[in-house]
């Protein structure tokens, strides 16, 4: 959009269509739920000093109504001085089959080089104020340099804003993953060496993905997977000015070079083709971050998205797949009188706390060394010291892995470990939110490349399944195999072996005992009580379930 101009034309934000518009927007209001609302926040001169063309900062804006099941006044995160810690949960993100029932929501956004799409971008994930939102830019997309393009670079030579400097493959293959909950491994582009870095950083847990970058409309394939795409406005020479500041402090440039790049490039690409680009945005905002009006306008649209997306999981696993049998991919411990008596003594309510985890941790090694016997293994010979062979097995997979369900599951990471050598631990932490039952998603800690490892989940006790079957699906969204897993609980209840099962047919679930009923509360009866309670000595709600610890904000 030129410069200058009518000061409505410049300030305001711009719906383009609802359906299918070919002809050039025109630029009044924004309709959005039957109601017209101006953008305008005054005009700006051009004029202006240098200081005065960077936007303000947005006023704070109050708490807003969250698209997550926690609806409190507080926000959902605790500040400190080096970073921000969400508080606030991951809903489910799948049905009670286990299958994602809704993909993520992608906001594409485009404008021109330092037109401030990324500072939009924070702006909109800092007002929805919700957790699991991705920012994905495009940057770290530029496709692999010969050493004779990495000449001309360091030249100011080669045209970065061209759409053949985008690997649009993998910008289109990591979008579908991310929108389908995958996790996903982005590249690291060096601006100052105009290469990509050996490591790569791992992304997941998409609610919302914010994908911002010149060329975030120039590709018919791309433009599928967005559903909401939003072109930043900004004049050229607030632009130029921005790309001078930003290439000589933060990406070692000098004035010279910035500025023939920018007349040799940067501009005739924008002309060419991101300019054009403007009449396939759904929304235009004009004067990027400093227009707060249309950001406000955007977040509404992206809440009411949100709305419609969310779930309830453990209302429909109380009434699915009950009164079937026991599934072949459920193994008991067989019940000796030794394991008969560990679980009285573990149940009974008038047992000390020394004895409860001495007795838990006898049962556990149990549990563990009867889940390794269903592990891959092939025949081998070995040579004994007196020179005979020997015939005997060998585990046939890559790796072991054990994952913990925090907090109960931690309690079997010992016992795993005095069975597998070396054995890597991943963690997730799983809650129940008190107002809606729904279990979260807070915190994963994977190792790298697990995807090749048989997985070991650990959780002490499983009553509805929701939230193993949440950690499942986590494995799976990073690419863990669902045949490779191996659920292990010390008590489970029927209806959450039914539900994993069902959702997870190759999982295999190994407990040491099942009891037949869970009440209204979600507790397995008869029941072993909460058991990270009676582990830590801490105190458990009134309202707990057996499934994960739960959740008060």
């Amino acid at each position: 959009m030129a410069s200058g101009g009518n000061s409505c034309t410049r300030d305001c934000l711009v719906l383009l269509r609802q359906g299918e518009m070919s002809s050039p927007p025109t630029y009044a209001g924004v309709r959005i739920s039957g109601c017209w609302a101006l953008g305008a926040e005054g005009s700006h001169s051009s004029a202006e000093s240098l200081d005065r063309l960077y936007p303000p900062v947005a006023p704070t804006r109050p708490p807003r109504k969250r698209t997550t099941s926690q609806c409190k006044s507080e926000p959902p995160l605790l500040r400190t001085s080096k970073r921000t810690i969400y508080t606030a949960g991951r809903p489910p993100w799948y049905n009670e089959h286990g299958a994602q029932s809704k993909e993520a929501f992608v906001i594409g956004l485009g404008g021109g080089s330092a037109s401030g799409k990324t500072t939009v971008a924070r702006m909109i994930i800092e007002a929805l104020d919700v957790p699991w939102v991705v920012l994905l830019s495009m940057d770290s997309f530029y496709k692999v340099l010969t050493k004779q393009q990495q000449e001309q670079a360091a030249h100011n030579d080669f045209n970065f804003d061209h759409p053949d400097a985008f690997d649009f493959d993998l910008i289109i293959a990591t979008l579908k993953k991310l929108k389908q909950g995958k996790s996903v491994k982005i590249p690291i582009y060096d601006f100052t060496t105009h290469s990509r870095k050996k490591e790569w950083k791992t992304l997941y847990g998409a609610n919302v993905i914010i994908f911002e970058g010149i060329m975030a409309f120039a590709d018919k394939e791309l433009l599928k997977l967005l559903d909401l795409k939003i072109f930043v406005d900004t004049d050229s020479d607030i632009r130029l000015v921005r790309r001078l500041r930003r290439d000589i402090s933060e990406r070692g440039r000098d004035i010279e070079g910035v500025i023939k790049q920018y007349n040799k490039f940067v501009k005739p690409a924008f002309d060419q083709y991101i300019q054009p680009t403007l009449r396939l945005a759904d929304i235009v905002v004009p004067r990027g971050s400093g227009n707060t009006v249309a950001i406000d306008l955007i977040v509404q649209h992206v809440h009411s998205q949100l709305e419609e997306r969310e779930l309830s999981v453990r209302a429909a696993l109380a009434s699915a797949h009950q009164c079937h049998p026991l599934p072949r991919t459920l193994s008991v411990l067989k019940s000796t009188p030794q394991v008969r008596g560990m679980h009285t003594i573990i149940r009974n309510k008038e047992t000390s706390r020394d004895e409860f985890i001495f007795y838990s941790k006898r049962l556990m090694r149990l549990l563990i060394e009867h889940a390794l016997s269903f592990l891959p293994f092939q025949s081998c010979t070995v040579q004994t010291p007196q020179g005979q062979d020997y015939e005997g097995r060998t585990f046939s997979g890559k790796q072991i892995t054990g994952v913990s369900i925090l907090r109960a599951g931690e309690t079997m990471e010992p016992a795993l470990r005095a069975v597998c050598k070396d054995v890597r631990i991943g963690t997730i932490l799983i809650q129940t939110n008190c107002y809606t039952g729904e279990p979260e998603l807070h915190y994963l800690r994977l190792p790298k490349d697990i995807s090749e490892d048989h997985v070991i989940l650990m959780d002490c006790t499983v009553s509805t399944g929701a939230a193993a079957m949440m950690a499942v699906r986590v494995l799976l969204d990073h690419d863990v195999p669902e045949d490779k897993i191996f659920l292990l609980s010390l008590l489970m209840a029927e209806m959450g072996v039914h539900s994993v099962a069902y959702a997870f047919p190759q999982v295999k679930i190994i407990t040491t005992a099942v009891d037949k009923k869970v009440n209204d509360l979600f507790r397995i009866i008869p029941g072993i009580g909460n058991f990270g309670d009676r582990y830590f000595g801490t105190d458990a709600p009134p309202d707990w379930s057996d499934d994960e610890d739960t959740l008060s904000t």
